[in-house]
């Protein structure tokens, strides 16, 4: 979905694949035709956005095959599909039962994560529309917290900046301008914006960026406007955002709470949770360590990383961070120019949701995808954007 902001850009809007999830190219096929197609005809478009998520061995197929990526850029032509950006940070596996802490793996010391995201960022180059130069990518922010040394971390910042220089060269050859954003997550070396800005100045390219996750900024407690403002002045760019909602509970420690929370701790996804203390952010790894016994205070909120639906909030006594999203959506793009023109919804739990919320067949899940756009959609129109055809 594209819409014009009122400076005369285009903002691309699109919707996160890793909600289907597949690990080959055959099974990035049948999302298209079972999933993406059909949330475009719910919604009455000639045309939808989708952030791709593609696996490690789809997207070497990908690379390694110039007929099969002419047929997949075919293929999202003909179901009316385009690509601007995509979600790198899951490597491979997200579809398992149980990913947990594999998702971090392999990190930005590890030869393999520089090797994926080029194959991801030559694929993207191939993808984008006709009409677009600038394409997006969503990266693992650096690495999760644990044996993250000095040595790591110099590996590290070496591999973004050879990938700087990829894309570079990507761009003289190509002409699309491609940038990846590190997306910061609890419990990760890059938990806030805050903690991006020492290594993402230390590169200072600016093909490498930020990706906001409103969820992840609302599990962490940061206030959207002083987190935009913080990123703007320190000239970080801000490659995308994802639109996402979290967990909220407002009174964690009361009964009835703590047993609508637990209804949300599933085995598949880490939840990390958070809460503010008068000594600082206070977190456990998942939901389940946070309900057993006293590992979390109680006396505040508590927020959970786990993606609710943005157009259905959980029923009391829960709520979602909603409000966070629209504070940093108005300062992404309610401005005189918008920070970022790539947004991504991004609810990969649908299936992880307690057993009663959860889509029974593929015509609830496009139902729900496609309620959600119809939700974000509203949000950019009320900030004065207008949808294109």
């Amino acid at each position: 979905m594209r819409f014009r902001h009122p400076d005369g850009s285009t903002v691309h809007l699109a919707y996160c694949t890793n909600v289907h999830p597949a690990e080959t190219l055959d099974g990035v096929l049948a999302q298209l035709r079972d999933h993406c197609e059909p949330v475009r005809r719910r919604l009455g478009r000639d045309r939808l956005g989708i952030g791709l998520w593609l696996a490690k061995d789809a997207a070497h197929a990908l690379v390694t095959d110039p007929s099969a990526l002419r047929g997949l850029r075919t293929e999202l032509e003909r179901r009316g599909l385009e690509v601007v950006t995509l979600n790198g940070f899951p490597y491979e596996g997200f579809g398992a039962e149980e990913v947990k802490y594999r998702v971090y793996q392999p990190d930005w010391a590890d030869p393999r994560r520089l090797a994926h995201t080029t194959d991801l960022a030559r694929v993207l180059a191939q993808l984008l529309p006709d009409d677009v130069t600038e394409g997006s990518i969503s990266t693992l922010p650096l690495a999760w917290r644990t044996a993250y040394d000095q040595e790591r971390a110099t590996a590290a910042h070496t591999a973004l900046t050879t990938l700087a220089e990829r894309l570079d060269a990507l761009h003289e050859l190509t002409g699309r301008s491609l940038r990846i954003g590190l997306e910061p997550e609890p419990g990760c070396t890059v938990e806030t914006t805050r903690d991006a800005l020492a290594p993402l100045t230390a590169i200072g390219h600016d093909r490498i960026g930020i990706c906001v996750d409103t969820c992840h900024l609302a599990t962490s407690f940061e206030d959207p406007h002083t987190a935009l403002d913080a990123l703007t002045q320190a000239r970080v760019p801000l490659v995308k955002s994802q639109l996402s909602a979290a967990l909220h509970a407002e009174h964690p420690h009361l009964p009835e709470v703590r047993a609508a929370l637990a209804a949300f701790d599933e085995p598949r996804f880490l939840h990390q949770t958070r809460t503010r203390t008068a000594a600082g952010l206070r977190g456990t790894d998942d939901l389940g360590e946070a309900l057993a016994g006293d590992a979390l205070p109680d006396a505040s909120p508590w927020r959970a990383h786990f993606h609710v639906p943005l157009h259905a909030a959980p029923a009391a006594p829960l709520t979602s961070t909603l409000p966070v999203l629209r504070a940093a959506l108005t300062r992404l793009v309610g401005g005189p120019h918008p920070l970022t023109r790539h947004l991504e919804v991004e609810t990969y739990t649908w299936q992880a949701l307690p057993p009663e919320l959860r889509p029974r067949a593929r015509a609830q899940l496009a139902d729900g995808i496609a309620a959600e756009l119809t939700f974000a959609r509203d949000l950019l129109t009320d900030l004065g954007l207008k949808e294109l055809p």
